[in-house]
């Protein structure tokens, strides 16, 4: 081929394409070399000064002896130094006295964002809206009561409701009345005689109320006293998406955290105190957090 090479004195390799596409043999620019050799110490340098080169034990620690996580342990101390102040000064302090304290207060949301994110947000959704089947923590409506108070025993000791599973109680009939009576109270209508009625012989006043919205006990004002945790009937929100008529039927068959029933609603808080999953400190925090997030009462 180089016989033939119809570019004498080039200094090509003597393989071409297409006629004149051709290989050239020239040397790389001196400064491509001089950057090429350069990296090549500086290689070499990195893996003297920092963690680098495998060794059967591990690898070599590098004479400046750093390591991500020695970097990341002194910025977990450098938070913490900026924290401790905070930190000590809530921790002889009630949820309400936090609140009370628009500077501590806004540290304190701060701080919970990311508890909430960890052990809240995969129910509760990110900003409090629920996730299909979890309650919103968003609004004002509440079945265990939204002070801080009923909040902080939420967290430490979990919630399980219950509700009987109606399906070998309730004849067909008995069950249509009762989930139409629950869609026009949950409309804002006064529901049909015949479902007042029902609720009120079947047993349903027990958890419910005697005006089904929930309490049990009601104090002078109108105030809910006690409350079981049975859902408020005549606000327009329902516990378990979509809601209506299916809905509700579904639940007065099946019930709620029903043992052995196929079909029941599961209805779980897991006890994050008890479990040691969360701290007094952290549970305050959270208190406060969902408190703000849109009605704490």
């Amino acid at each position: 081929m180089a016989e033939n090479n119809p570019f004498p004195g080039e200094n090509n390799t003597g393989h071409f394409w297409d006629d004149n596409l051709r290989e050239l043999n020239n040397p790389a620019p001196r400064w491509w070399m001089i950057g090429f050799w350069a990296s090549i110490l500086w290689w070499i340098g990195y893996g003297i000064l920092f963690p680098m080169w495998p060794t059967l034990s591990g690898n070599t620690k590098g004479i400046l002896g750093w390591s991500q996580i020695q970097e990341y342990d002194e910025g977990v101390a450098q938070v913490t130094d900026v924290r401790a102040p905070f930190e000590e000064q809530i921790a002889g302090m009630t949820a309400e006295a936090i609140m009370a304290d628009p500077g501590l207060t806004q540290y304190t949301l701060a701080s919970a964002k990311v508890l909430f994110g960890d052990y809240c947000s995969a129910c509760h959704g990110s900003g409090g809206q629920g996730n299909p089947g979890f309650p919103v923590l968003a609004d004002d409506d509440w079945l265990y009561g939204g002070t801080p108070a009923k909040l902080a025993e939420t967290l430490q000791m979990g919630r399980k409701g219950a509700m009987t599973a109606h399906k070998d109680l309730l004849t067909e009939g008995e069950v249509d009345t009762l989930a139409n009576w629950v869609v026009a109270l949950n409309e804002g209508r006064k529901g049909s005689d015949e479902g007042w009625n029902l609720f009120n012989t079947k047993g349903c006043t027990a958890c419910h109320g005697a005006d089904a919205d929930g309490a049990v006990v009601k104090g002078p004002n109108g105030e809910v006293v006690v409350t079981v945790g049975a859902a408020n009937l005549t606000d327009g929100i329902w516990r378990f998406e979509p809601g209506g008529y299916e809905s509700a039927k579904h639940t007065i068959l099946y019930g709620v955290n029903q043992p052995g029933v196929e079909g029941t609603r599961d209805a779980v808080m897991p006890a994050f105190g008890q479990t040691g999953k969360l701290d007094e400190q952290e549970i305050k925090k959270l208190v406060v957090y969902v408190h703000q997030l849109g009605g704490g009462q």
